[in-house]
């Protein structure tokens, strides 16, 4: 299990814990239930890079604490 810390840069930070082999999708859907916000409406990116739903979070590099952006569509 890791922890990722998402930031949407407004006064919310989220605190989610997941596992390494889930997707981006399984994130925002952990994200949406704990934020009350629909997870078709979630975007997370780091810098310029938009995560895509399907990509698992090893792929992507994502490790225990990292901080990424939260974004509303």
């Amino acid at each position: 299990m890791i922890e990722v810390v998402l930031n949407d840069r407004l006064g919310k930070k989220v605190k989610v814990k997941c596992n390494e082999d889930d997707t981006i999708g399984d994130l925002k859907k952990l994200v949406a239930a704990q934020t009350g916000t629909r997870a078709d409406k979630i975007r997370i990116q780091k810098w310029y890079n938009t995560y895509k739903d399907h990509i698992t979070l090893k792929d992507y590099e994502i490790h225990d604490g990292m901080g990424l952006e939260l974004y509303y569509n």
